[in-house]
């Protein structure tokens, strides 16, 4: 099945840098959460990449001696999986964010990368997150090869944010939340729903949260 995109996939780098900035004070966030001196404490971010880069091989596929589909939805929300881990690391190097942005941007437009390639790319990024680096040069060379724009991985971005604090109204700590939804786990809901809007518009992570309850709703009829 054909997968839906954004509309206006490409974003300028003043865009972008506005929304790296929002991502960044998210993750710092969400980290501070888990500890609040989370930068001091050495988690090893790069390991977790790794280990993300061989998870999403298994969502897209790669074995030779059995028939495999891509699962697409899957396959990005694992590469944002991975940008959490590298936005991470990006804080504790204190990476200029103005310079990254406009390096991300026109790394997106420059990049050749196809899809042909896709299992390199990641193989790439793993190789650099062995050596204990976060290479955004690799990384954007991923998203290329999967079809994912800064603006969509944005959108995934902050919708994974939303998914989480959805699931806890839902829930999910007390262990009466369903990840299940019409036969489809709710991050395939949630991929399809931020395909569906435009991230950049005033207003999004409310309506997101909005037509996520309502499916959730409607899935119990």
């Amino acid at each position: 099945m054909t997968q839906p995109t954004l509309k206006s996939a490409n974003c300028s780098a003043d865009t972008f840098r506005r929304f790296l900035h929002d991502m960044v004070n998210l993750q710092d966030k969400h980290n501070r959460e888990v500890h609040p001196n989370w930068i001091e404490q050495g988690y090893p971010f790069h390991r977790a990449i790794w280990t993300e880069c061989a998870e999403l091989l298994d969502h897209y596929g790669w074995k030779w001696w059995k028939h495999q589909l891509p699962d697409i939805s899957q396959t990005k929300l694992e590469v944002v999986d991975i940008w959490h881990f590298g936005l991470s690391m990006i804080i504790i190097q204190k990476t200029d964010l103005d310079e990254l942005s406009h390096l991300m941007v026109e790394c997106e437009t420059t990049t050749r990368a196809s899809v042909e390639q896709l299992h390199d790319c990641v193989e790439t990024l793993a190789f650099h997150a062995l050596q204990k680096k976060f290479d955004v040069i690799a990384f954007v060379d991923l998203l290329k090869a999967i079809d994912l724009s800064l603006k969509e991985l944005y959108g995934l971005y902050i919708g994974k944010n939303m998914l989480n604090l959805f699931r806890q109204a839902n829930g999910y700590k007390e262990g009466t939340y369903r990840k299940i939804w019409n036969g489809q786990e709710d991050n395939v809901h949630l991929a399809r729903l931020v395909q569906e809007m435009d991230p950049f518009a005033v207003g999004f992570a409310g309506s997101l949260h909005r037509k996520l309850q309502q499916d959730y709703e409607t899935s119990k009829t």
